[in-house]
């Protein structure tokens, strides 16, 4: 390797030094201090006599009189099974005083493109125990799908919720020996604070979740640029656990918004012209690097499914991070502040949330023939009385006939009864159909017009009080 002592300029988190060979774009890099401390670096932009190197651990203590090697090579996670209960720092390091990892092999972080004609179309269902996305917004796997959240909202136990209770349907494993059919959580936390760091941690031990988990932990307080390389360091790690050792793989990494802001102070250093907000004009490429390493490959046994989580700043949609997001996933999971006022939990507003794979993940051999049927007439319901909430708040609640006082009901018991099942909750997808039958019988039989009438009759328990109902209003019309 050769060694420079050319640096000419410190900006932020970036080096600036003169060459006089061809460096490599992201090409891994050695400084050493004055004071004998080693870095280590990535090549963020490369010329012919000068290159720019971004500081994993900070410039802090780099002065002109540092050296500078390039090792040739670009940065490599090293992937065992083993990884499996071990935390790491951001940039791959065992943080959880376990012994060194003995590798099996050395992949680059940037991954291998899926080939489109290889890809397997996503439509096996995961349960996660969570009705709200089971029920209304399946979950398959091999699919992305993000939640997007908001500054105080409780999208930290919804994703423990989710790593703790994910599970592969027992009906689908695929051997005798369970060889295929593990399921494995890849977690990767991007600048959060000590303090949720160890609720992570203390939820992940107590549930004995850590066993089958590996943990990426960049803190706040780390360097931003150690922020950039988290979300690749997981996803490498679940793609080798996924494509070479047959695991089912869920990849949850939060926080977007955090990786995202990285990418702008970086580009800042390096002042580039910005784009949307001051964020670089390529954010919406190196989110679809990250986002689309998500599937199956035919041939092999595992998956890799994505929930990246993202806190969207001001509780703006149309802010560019949600945005772009929005426009590479397939759906997303939106958590609402007013139904958190309510003490909801989880505060999954099932309205604006989508998941485009829905439709091919469930149905008869997968959860049930009348989850389609179903869903949709809940979410037609659910609508119709958030609708008639804003009706009532004009004319009052008398005003109303006595089905749209049927629907407010409906809403009410739907959001109490569905939605809230608090944290610690694990429904199976049986338990989670059977309470959307209830509450949709709340409505008379005639109001159900996107379900089958076989599905009618055979889940259809028409509730007393609709009898009730039905015999009031029709009795002046036979006197």
């Amino acid at each position: 390797m050769k060694e420079y002592q050319t640096i000419t300029e410190i900006s932020g988190p970036l080096v600036f030094a003169e060459v006089d060979e061809s460096i490599g774009y992201d090409e891994m890099v050695e400084i050493e201090t004055a004071d004998g401390r080693e870095l280590r670096g990535q090549v963020l932009e490369s010329a012919d006599d000068l290159v720019a190197i971004q500081v994993f651990e900070g410039t802090s203590g780099i002065d002109r009189d540092a050296s500078v090697r390039f090792t040739g090579e670009t940065l490599k996670m090293p992937v065992t099974e083993d990884l499996l209960g071990r935390v790491l720092d951001g940039s791959g390091t065992p943080i959880d005083g376990g012994p060194d990892i003995v590798p099996d092999e050395r992949h680059d972080i940037v991954g291998e493109a899926i080939n489109p004609v290889s890809r397997e179309y996503p439509e096996e269902f995961i349960q996660t125990g969570v009705s709200a996305i089971d029920g209304m917004n399946t979950l398959v796997r091999g699919q992305k799908l993000p939640i997007f959240s908001a500054s105080g909202l409780p999208h930290s136990e919804l994703a423990l919720q989710i790593a703790r209770q994910a599970t592969v349907p027992e009906e689908d494993e695929e051997s005798d020996d369970g060889e295929g059919s593990e399921f494995a959580v890849v977690f990767g936390a991007m600048g959060i604070t000590q303090e949720e760091a160890n609720e992570f941690m203390a939820d992940f031990e107590r549930t004995g979740a850590l066993e089958r988990s590996v943990v990426f932990m960049n803190l706040a307080d780390d360097p931003a640029v150690e922020r950039t390389v988290t979300p690749r360091m997981a996803l490498t790690t679940a793609e080798y656990l996924a494509f070479e050792k047959g695991y089912h793989v869920l990849t949850i990494l939060t926080d977007m918004t955090n990786y995202c802001e990285a990418l702008r102070e970086i580009g800042a250093a390096r002042e580039e012209v910005p784009g949307r907000r001051g964020y670089p004009g390529y954010m919406y490429t190196d989110l679809a690097q990250l986002y689309e390493r998500a599937g199956r490959i035919d041939g092999r046994e595992g998956s890799v499914t994505q929930i990246p989580i993202l806190t969207m700043p001001g509780e703006d949609d149309t802010h560019p991070i949600p945005d772009l997001t929005g426009y590479i996933t397939e759906g997303q999971i939106v958590m609402d502040r007013d139904l958190d006022s309510k003490g909801l939990e989880p505060p999954v507003n099932v309205l604006p949330s989508l998941s485009r794979l829905m439709d091919d993940g469930i149905g008869e051999g997968l959860t049930r023939e009348d989850h389609g049927d179903l869903k949709d007439q809940l979410f037609a319901a659910y609508a119709e009385g958030e609708d008639l909430r804003d009706l009532v708040n004009i004319v009052g609640r008398e005003a109303l006939s006595e089905t749209d006082n049927k629907y407010l009901d409906f809403a009410d018991r739907f959001e109490a009864e569905f939605i809230d099942q608090g944290y610690q909750t694990n429904r199976d997808i049986e338990e989670t159909l059977d309470i959307g039958w209830e509450l949709i019988s709340l409505l008379p039989k005639t109001e159900l017009n996107r379900i089958g009438e076989d599905l009618i009759e055979e889940y259809y328990v028409e509730d007393p009080s609709v009898d009730a109902d039905t015999d009031s209003e029709e009795a002046p019309a036979d006197d």
